[in-house]
């Protein structure tokens, strides 16, 4: 594995970086003061190629791999967290439409999703079924040979009510993992309705609500992938989200050490710089050094990924895990090397350990990470 980027990455970062500075930086305070979901500025980034990122090209995707989008969303987190890792959220739900639709339903939905005239969401977790996803209740019967009934709901849904689409799994069958599917379900289908937006810690210039579902009538044809599939898919998609969160982590914390960097250098306290204190400067030395190691350990579970590798899976959660916590750690660490000044809004410090607490959380716990990482070590030691 190379550790420089090719040229044309670093082409791909520059127009991330940029769009960043331009297009999210100066305007995420507002954005997250007022809850302000910025759709147009989503467009935006779409029209430069990131709303399809490992899209295929036929339906308007941008063809690229896991590590280009890694650094993508490391970039675009510079500038906005919370708008970022929404951007990961539609990349994963058009992805598996790619991957595993039909060519019918590919062709419908992937060409405004590229440009995300259709914006979508991803459903999964539900009020009573968190880290047991497999335990979900929201169920499709068949009605006759060209349509499913759907009744139940999803909870913490990113996106909920501005949304055109809705990934979404459900029971099709008996209890576990084999009994769910996956379905796409249109905003304004009959049946469909949103709960009040949640109140959230942070990620909030994008809505987070209930996605409701009263016997919805939805097309057989508009199925992801076969019956019983669907936890499959489900995870699959999880594989690449959490690599994608864990980048916006490290883009995050990245912007948050370049604060702390100038703010230690600008800063005078009892006749020198901060930076002239050498217990602030091995607090420095830390943070850089837990950032790149998250840095190397998200590439490499992204080229894994790429790659095909049989223990993808494991490095997707290793890297999650190792990611989130230390990016949230750097951020925290900012913010008290800024003392009173960094607990205010003015800086935008106390927004990067808001925004990244929820890392911990989403794509799946970091205690389930743990879980998946130790079934991989279990696993192959019974061999």
């Amino acid at each position: 594995m190379g550790f420089e980027l090719t040229e044309d990455q670093r082409a791909i970062v520059d127009t991330a970086s940029r769009f960043a500075s331009d297009s999210l930086a100066p305007h995420a305070a507002r954005w997250d003061a007022e809850a302000f979901f910025p759709v147009e500025t989503l467009r935006e980034a779409a029209a430069l190629g990131f709303a399809g990122i490992y899209v295929r090209g036929d339906v308007g995707g941008s063809e690229l791999t896991r590590l280009d989008a890694s650094l993508i969303f490391e970039a675009l987190s510079e500038g906005c967290t919370s708008t970022a890792a929404f951007l990961s959220i539609h990349n994963m739900a058009s992805w598996m439409i790619d991957r595993f639709g039909s060519e019918e339903l590919r062709q419908r939905y992937l060409p405004r999703m590229a440009t995300m005239e259709l914006i979508a969401s991803y459903c999964l977790t539900e009020p009573g079924s968190g880290s047991d996803a497999a335990a979900l209740r929201t169920r499709a019967v068949k009605d006759g040979n060209s349509s499913y009934v759907i009744n139940g709901g999803k909870a913490f849904i990113s996106g909920a009510g501005v949304s055109d689409l809705y990934v979404t799994m459900v029971r099709t069958g008996d209890d576990g993992p084999k009994g769910v599917s996956c379905v796409v379900i249109e905003k304004d289908m009959p049946g469909v309705s949103f709960g009040a937006n949640e109140k959230k810690m942070g990620w909030n210039s994008q809505p987070t609500a209930q996605v409701l579902f009263d016997n919805v009538r939805v097309p057989i044809d508009n199925r992801v992938g076969e019956e019983g599939e669907g936890f499959r898919i489900a995870m699959k998609g999880l594989d690449g989200g959490r690599i994608n969160i864990a980048s916006c982590s490290l883009g995050t914390a990245n912007a948050a050490l370049a604060r702390a960097t100038a703010y230690l250098s600008e800063r005078r306290q009892f006749g020198q710089p901060l930076a002239a204190f050498q217990a602030l400067q091995f607090k420095l030395a830390d943070m850089a050094t837990e950032l790149e190691a998250a840095r190397l350990m998200v590439r490499r579970a992204a080229s894994a990924l790429d790659a095909g590798d049989p223990n993808a899976s494991q490095y997707c959660a290793m890297a999650k895990r190792f990611a989130t916590d230390a990016c949230s750690a750097v951020a925290n660490d900012a913010l008290q090397l800024h003392g009173g000044y960094g607990y205010l809004k003015d800086f935008p410090l106390e927004r990067y350990v808001r925004d990244l607490r929820v890392h911990q959380i989403l794509e799946g716990t970091n205690e389930i990470m743990r879980v998946i990482i130790a079934r991989h070590l279990l696993k192959d030691a019974a061999r």
